[in-house]
């Protein structure tokens, strides 16, 4: 089974729109389709660029898509929860057990709570959703000002992430509005999450770099 059937698959599509629902109600960003997408195919992006085989690139992007999902029980250890929800969903799917143990460990250690790059694959799921800030993610402009998620999420007009021509070094690049956000808001909110990007960064052999409006900072 391939990236492009788990995306097509009704129970897995019902668990993540139910699980971003969750987080509407608790006021969080778009953690739906989107981000998941986006996500599968950074992580996607990643292995392939240093040179991993297809099967591991369709496996990282289902890990991807489904890194999300154990929104659906609580947001609290949801990489935990989505880790074993995962494990129940590949294994009915009929999974190789080699591929579902891929799949779930980066699961469980995608967030910047408990997470560890335990793996290459863990990884290139870390960099690629710590790496998903934009504009659209934010629902409702009404509480911009007093949210600072939602203010520095708004705040970053471009975000682009990509590996150096001589595969040494990995690059985050951010465009911010700093009429909704100041940098400084940016680190206060992510600092946990750049700091776990770099040590992803390592488990690859890359240099984690962070530049935003054309000034590196990391």
């Amino acid at each position: 089974m391939i990236y492009n059937e788990i995306k097509r698959n009704k129970a897995i599509h019902n668990y993540i729109k139910a699980a971003d629902a969750s987080l509407e109600a608790l006021g969080f960003t778009e953690h739906s389709f989107a981000h998941v997408t986006a996500v599968a195919e950074k992580a996607g992006y990643i292995l392939q660029t240093l040179g991993y085989d297809d099967r591991t690139i369709e496996l990282v992007k289902i890990a991807g898509y489904l890194h999300d999902i154990g929104n659906l029980v609580n947001r609290i250890e949801h990489s935990q929860s989505g880790a074993v929800m995962a494990f129940r969903i590949l294994d009915k799917l009929g999974f190789p057990s080699e591929e579902i143990a891929d799949i779930v460990t980066a699961i469980g250690n995608h967030d910047e709570g408990t997470g560890v790059p335990v793996s290459e694959f863990a990884a290139a799921l870390i960099l690629a959703d710590k790496s998903d800030v934009r504009r659209n993610r934010v629902r409702d402009m009404k509480d911009i000002a007093h949210d600072i998620h939602d203010r520095v999420n708004y705040s970053v007009t471009a975000a682009e992430l990509t590996i150096s021509d001589d595969k040494k070094s990995i690059t985050l690049n951010l465009t911010i509005d700093t009429e909704y956000s100041s940098v400084m808001d940016y680190f206060e909110i992510f600092m946990e999450r750049m700091i776990l990007c770099r040590k992803a960064a390592e488990k690859l052999g890359l240099q984690f770099k962070l530049i935003i409006n054309e000034l590196q900072l990391l």
